[in-house]
């Protein structure tokens, strides 16, 4: 096979990442143990738990700043008023992140940015209004006392000031109804992205790269808007409730500096050290007609990868038809994944102003192993799943859940997509 991937002798696989270069090898015998979280003392749930168990839950909207934009039965509704947030249940809900990781300040002060005219008016009417005020002081409230600051002490205008990134700030949060499935008896039963309907899932997929879309809208320093899901803590999550995060960056990241170098010495390598060496290696785990998902190699993690098949580049600017494509792959994914298992999914795109093209894709990162001295030493990593278990063990699952209805019938398990199948350069 190519240099990206090799077998020896004993059974050692040694993989390279044609992207970023990244070193990695499986070693015999270090994967074969359960992968998913377990649960040894699961709590029942009561009614009250199901709908106010973490901050993101359905009866605790006043819990987390205010609202920028939900979803209902397929309608978005943009800055709803504090009295009107529990007129509706969301199916899903875009509001700033409490924590951001780029305040509003950094882009204030680092790049003289100013929020435009209509959301400085949308900031001051939700102000004026009583509810919308108690609101706002609420959440500013819980943020000083978790940063150890006596609410108090400040003035009222003070503590509003701390408000603007509510309105103007880069970094929100999509947050899913759900936090336990609807048939959970205990609270072992979460809600992932996988136990979503398809619908559900083109829905959630489709309102946030919508809303990536908006966040480059009102900011014009964002060089990039990373878009990732952090799925149970030892993957990053804060809460268990399924949530997808997006941050705005005024820089394009180490990462997709490495792929974009890449790229212009050859533009056609997501398909030439992508795609198609995955087909030949027999790692192709599926296709729709818009994506194709195969197990990744050069990864720190088991990595599944899917792409779009798409000549669109960017995820907002996909057809309906192609965003529900590559929505139906990745759902299907995170199906045979499984709701135990602690994941990060990963989007990358063609970043806006960066004429190099590359392919919308996924990487669906499984985060069981724990980096260690190793790794720091020799900046080889050891990742306990190889591709091909990988592929088998995805594989083998999706076949069950096809066969009962789980997932998409769009989603075509195994097959070959043909040489060169991603459509980016057009």
């Amino acid at each position: 096979m190519p240099r990206f991937l090799q077998t020896l002798p004993d059974g050692t696989v040694k993989q390279v990442n044609p992207f970023t270069g990244t070193q990695v090898w499986t070693v015999p015998g270090r994967g074969n143990r359960p992968l998913g979280l377990p649960h040894p003392d699961p709590r029942p749930l009561t009614d009250e738990r199901r709908t106010r168990e973490c901050a993101f839950c359905q009866d605790r909207y006043l819990d987390t700043p205010p609202e920028k934009a939900r979803m209902v039965a397929g309608a978005t509704f943009d800055w709803l008023p504090a009295a009107r947030l529990f007129d509706t249940v969301a199916d899903f809900r875009r509001v700033p992140n409490l924590f951001e990781i780029l305040s509003y300040d950094y882009w204030r002060l680092n790049h003289g940015y100013e929020v435009a005219p209509r959301i400085a008016r949308r900031r001051a009417d939700y102000l004026a209004d009583p509810a919308g005020r108690a609101h706002v002081l609420r959440v500013i409230d819980a943020k000083l006392r978790a940063a150890g600051e006596d609410p108090g002490e400040l003035a009222e205008d003070e503590r509003l000031a701390r408000a603007d990134g509510f309105f103007g700030g880069g970094h929100d949060v999509v947050i899913a109804r759900r936090h336990f499935t609807d048939g959970a008896v205990d609270d072992s039963g979460l809600a992932s992205s996988g136990t979503l309907s398809p619908d559900e899932h083109r829905a959630f997929v489709g309102f946030a790269a919508d809303s990536a879309r908006r966040l480059y809208a009102v900011n014009p320093y964002a060089r990039y808007v990373a878009v990732f899901q952090n799925w149970l803590r030892p993957a990053g999550a804060s809460f268990d409730h399924l949530h997808k995060q997006l941050v705005a960056i005024d820089e394009l990241g180490a990462s997709q500096e490495a792929t974009l170098a890449r790229l212009e010495a050859e533009p056609d390598l997501f398909n030439a050290a992508g795609v198609d060496h995955a087909a030949a290696a027999g790692l192709i785990i599926a296709t729709t007609e818009h994506a194709v998902a195969w197990a990744g190699f050069g990864h720190r993690y088991p990595t599944i990868e899917i792409a779009s098949r798409s000549p669109h580049t960017r995820p907002w600017e996909h057809t309906r038809a192609e965003l529900d494509s590559v929505s139906d792959l990745l759902h299907a994914m995170h199906a045979a994944t499984g709701a135990d298992v602690p994941c990060n999914e990963e989007w990358y795109y063609q970043p806006p102003g960066v004429a190099t093209a590359m392919p919308w894709r996924v990487l669906l990162k499984w985060r069981v192993s724990t980096l260690a001295g190793f790794e720091g030493a020799t900046r080889i990593y050891l990742n306990t799943v190889s591709p091909a278990a990988l592929h088998e063990r995805v594989v083998t699952r999706l076949v069950a859940l096809q066969a009962s209805g789980a997932v998409a019938d769009s989603v075509r398990i195994g097959g070959d997509p043909g040489p060169a199948p991603l459509r980016y350069l057009g």
